[in-house]
């Protein structure tokens, strides 16, 4: 499910769940395990997927066999990894290999910076953004405050409410991804990124760091913000368990 590899400093955490590196229960509880190891072990982290495919976002028919318990179980893992990345004492880039919806985008936004692939055929680029409301979910609100830090809160919004997805130039352009680089150059330019970052003299980089990034870190100490009770409603609300099923009819059609 992940795959752990050294570069001097750097630790690279490579999502390795086939087909699409969905989040189900047990790679989210171990990529937020896996981030918390190495920021006492290293001094940054790159967070990467196989190429053509970051991660696909939840795992959804995983998800729909969980009860209510375990499904709010799930929520609290998957909002400790956002607050894993969110308070990560080292740096953390999002190495994003290739398509990056729902979940896959979330990852990305708690990350310090975001390295995208640009796809070899224009006609079909790679896309990242919050589709959650396409699917019938809404984006619980530590999400949306990580989205308003990048873009500002009237153009988030509008992406959230459409659940539009972008392709990697409007992703650029709009400042949702830092960078682009050809699918077998992300990770190499994210390690780049990392270790200029790296060579500047350590205490005053991570001093500033913390404080800069303090009001990110305080999303996930605000109950008010995480709400699981009332996401975990929402997910067995009819509306929404009537959409997800029919994601998952039209996944399996395909």
């Amino acid at each position: 499910m992940l795959e752990t590899l050294r570069h001097d400093a750097i630790v690279e955490l490579r999502l390795a769940r086939p087909p699409v590196n969905a989040l189900d229960p047990q790679l989210v509880r171990s990529l937020r395990e896996a981030i918390d190891a190495a920021a006492r072990e290293a001094r940054g982290i790159v967070l990467s997927g196989r190429p053509g495919m970051f991660s696909a976002g939840l795992d959804v028919p995983a998800l729909l066999a969980l009860d209510r318990p375990a499904l709010r179980a799930f929520l609290e893992d998957l909002f400790a990894l956002c607050g894993a990345l969110a308070r990560s004492a080292v740096p953390v880039v999002a190495a994003i290999t290739g398509h990056s919806p729902a979940g896959g985008a979330v990852l990305a936004i708690f990350c310090d910076y975001r390295v995208m692939a640009r796809s070899a055929d224009p006609d079909k680029p790679f896309r990242i953004g919050l589709n959650e409301v396409q699917v019938g979910l809404s984006v619980p609100a530590c999400i949306q405050a990580g989205l308003q830090r990048l873009l500002g809160p009237y153009r988030a919004e509008r992406l959230m409410v459409a659940g539009r997805m972008l392709d990697s130039e409007q992703a650029r352009a709009i400042g949702l991804v830092d960078e682009l680089a050809e699918v077998d150059a992300v990770v190499p330019r994210a390690l780049d990124w990392l270790r200029g970052l790296l060579a500047l003299p350590p205490r005053a980089m991570a001093t500033t760091r913390a404080l800069a990034r303090a009001d990110l870190a305080a999303v996930f100490t605000d109950p008010a913000r995480l709400r699981l009770d009332e996401f975990t409603d929402a997910w067995f609300a009819a509306e929404t368990q009537a959409s997800l099923h029919a994601l998952v009819a039209r996944l399996k059609a395909r």
